[in-house]
């Protein structure tokens, strides 16, 4: 059950503040136990729950200005869905990543952020191989049922989104913007159909232009909502490569796609390959290591039913909140192979999700 429109509209009216961040946010609610009552704190109050001065008058200025009723009513108006950090709905596999975003704003079906996800990246300024091996990846792997994310942007990102349209299949545009100010503006159709064919995604409130030192902080959601990141192309600077650091920070698996070697758009991924990186050919190298080349069957088996003694405790121990496989083992009293091997079973039969990082919810 999700939280009421007061407090909802509060958690609104807090991410439109600037310089607050998720782990304040978060601080609040914890020292206040809401974020209503957060709302309505004097200064000193928010300099004791663990605010600077200058944020807290920054509150206090906003409270003046803004209404929280309002707020949520334009991104309603907007078609957007509001989720909070402290929502059940919230994807879980972003939930255990270093500082999740408080506040996330969904245009489209979340659903399809919570599937089996890959994110697809690189430079805005692919050459004619790079956009045919996005597309071509993309295409496959939307096709064997695998969400696709990106950042919208054009070259690489655009690419990754089209092909998983082609396919019929799930993609999900994560934005360093509002949702309601879509960057780049000649994405904006592509914008429309992806949020028919998955969603678009944004921490950014509604009327946050596109600003430079967005895009980084976006990027950790990027790899944070996915089981992996694939770079395509990506020079020695591109953005691509924080996005692959971020995933190698969350424990997701980084893939990269080998180019020329006189190819500069091509230094930053045989770069990472000679770091460690999955080299990808295709689909298949991916759908491989992530354990997702038999998709199909996984989907068919979602709705079984734990069946061993183990099987029921597993899930019984479980609930939205990540746990981590030791503390499964320690729960369980059984050997650690034992909990190892039920919990894929489990996961094939999609009563458990893995959320890396060895950390498991129910399903």
């Amino acid at each position: 059950m999700g939280i009421d429109d007061r407090e909802l509209a509060c958690w609104v009216a807090f991410s439109r503040i600037q310089g607050l961040g998720a782990a304040r946010v978060r601080r609040l609610q914890a020292h206040f136990g809401s974020m209503a009552a957060a709302w309505k704190a004097s200064g000193s109050e928010l300099i004791a729950a663990g605010l600077e001065l200058e944020l807290a008058d920054r509150v206090l200025t906003a409270r003046s200005k803004w209404d929280p009723a309002a707020e949520l009513d334009a991104c309603r108006r907007l078609g957007l869905r509001v989720i909070t950090w402290a929502d059940p709905d919230y994807p879980e596999r972003l939930r255990v990543i270093d500082y999740p975003p408080a506040v996330l704003f969904v245009r489209g079906n979340l659903l399809s952020a919570q599937a089996w996800a890959v994110a697809m990246v690189g430079t805005r300024r692919p050459t004619y191989y790079g956009r045919q091996v996005a597309r071509a990846l993309s295409r496959d792997l939307a096709a064997c049922g695998v969400t696709v994310v990106s950042g919208l942007a054009v070259g690489i990102d655009t690419e990754a989104h089209l092909g998983a349209l082609e396919a019929g299949g799930w993609t999900v545009a994560v934005l360093g913007s509002g949702l309601d100010q879509v960057y780049p503006w000649e994405n904006r159709q592509l914008a429309e159909r992806i949020a028919e064919s998955g969603a678009l995604i944004s921490e950014f409130p509604p009327g946050t232009q596109p600003a430079a030192q967005n895009f980084p902080i976006r990027n950790r959601i990027i790899s944070g909502l996915s089981l992996g990141v694939v770079v395509v192309e990506a020079d020695e600077t591109s953005g691509a490569l924080i996005t692959a650091g971020y995933a190698a920070d969350q424990g997701r698996d980084v893939f990269a796609v080998p180019g020329p070697i006189t190819s500069p758009q091509s230094r930053g991924t045989n770069r990472l390959i000679q770091d460690g990186a999955g080299l990808v050919t295709g689909a298949d190298d991916i759908l491989e290591a992530l354990k997702l080349a038999r998709i199909d069957h996984q989907v068919g088996l979602r709705q079984a039913a734990p069946e061993t003694e183990l099987e029921l405790l597993i899930v019984k121990l479980l609930d939205h909140t990540p746990t981590h496989i030791d503390d499964l083992v320690r729960q369980a009293g059984r050997p650690a192979g034992e909990v190892g091997a039920t919990l894929a079973l489990l996961e094939l039969k999609g009563l458990v999700r893995h959320v890396g990082g060895q950390y498991y919810v129910r399903g």
